[in-house]
C-alpha cells in the first residue's frame, strides 16, 4: 500500500496546486457569505474528485490491471499515454502564457462566483472537481495506480481517501487562511489571487512537465 500511496501523491499534488482549482475558493471568500460559500465549494469539490476517482477505480478493477493478470501492462501503457499528453499540454500552456505587461485572462464562469449562493458554490465545486480535464487526467492515472497495486478493498478505499484529501488541500488553503488570519486575510488572499491569475499558465506548464515525466517513468516501470 505504501508504494501505491507514494505513486498517488504526485498525481494529487497536480490537482491541489492547480490555480484554477484554488481561485474559485478565493473568489467565494469575497462574497456576501464567504465561509459558507467557500466551505460548500470545498465539500462539492471533494465529492466531485472522489466520485470520479471511485468510478474510475471500479472500471479499472473490472479490467483487472493488477501485476499478476494478463492485462497488467495496460496500466503502464495508460500512464505512458497520459504522461505524453501532459508534456504536450505543458507546451501549449507555456506558449499561451501572458507576455510581459499582458493581463492574464481567466474562464468567464468565474465572474459570477462573487455573487454565488452557497448552493451554487456547492454545485460549482462538484462540477469543477468532476469535469475539469486536468482533474480527470490525474484521476485516470490514480485509478490505474490503485488498480495495478492489487490492493484489498479496504486498502484501496484508504488510498483513494489519501488522494482526495491531498487533492483538496489547495482549495482548503484559502479557507484556513481566512480562519487563522481574520481581518488580515483579504490582503493575503488578494495577493494570492493576482499571482495565481497572472502565473497560471507558467505554473501549470511546469507541473505538467514534471508530472508528465513522472507518469512516463511509472509507465515504463509498469511494462
Amino acid at each position: 500500500m505504501k508504494v501505491v500511496i507514494g505513486a498517488l501523491l504526485p498525481l494529487a499534488l497536480v490537482v491541489t496546486i492547480s490555480p484554477l482549482n484554488i481561485l474559485p475558493a478565493i473568489l467565494l471568500l469575497f462574497s456576501a457569505r464567504p465561509l459558507a460559500g467557500a466551505t460548500r465549494f470545498l465539500v462539492g469539490f471533494v465529492l466531485g474528485v472522489g466520485g470520479v476517482l471511485g468510478a474510475l477505480v471500479v472500471l479499472a478493477g473490472a479490467a483487472d490491471l493488477s501485476a499478476g493478470s494478463g492485462h497488467g501492462r495496460w496500466g503502464g501503457v495508460l500512464k505512458l499515454v497520459l504522461g505524453a499528453y501532459l508534456l504536450m499540454a505543458a507546451v501549449r500552456k507555456f506558449r499561451g502564457r501572458p507576455r510581459f505587461g499582458e493581463q492574464a485572462s481567466m474562464p468567464t464562469w468565474m465572474d459570477g462566483l462573487a455573487d454565488a449562493t452557497p448552493a451554487k458554490a456547492f454545485g460549482a465545486g462538484v462540477a469543477l472537481g468532476a469535469v475539469n480535464p486536468k482533474n480527470i487526467v490525474m484521476a485516470v492515472a490514480a485509478a490505474a495506480t490503485i488498480a495495478s497495486g492489487g490492493l484489498p478493498t479496504g486498502q484501496a478505499i484508504a488510498a483513494m481517501a489519501v488522494y482526495v484529501i491531498i487533492a483538496a488541500l489547495g482549495v482548503a488553503a484559502p479557507i484556513l487562511v481566512t480562519l487563522v488570519l481574520g481581518d488580515r486575510a483579504p490582503g493575503v488572499l488578494n495577493s494570492w489571487s493576482e499571482w495565481l491569475r497572472q502565473n497560471n499558465a507558467t505554473v501549470m506548464s511546469v507541473l505538467f512537465t514534471v508530472f508528465g515525466v513522472v507518469l512516463i517513468g511509472q509507465g515504463i516501470g509498469g511494462l
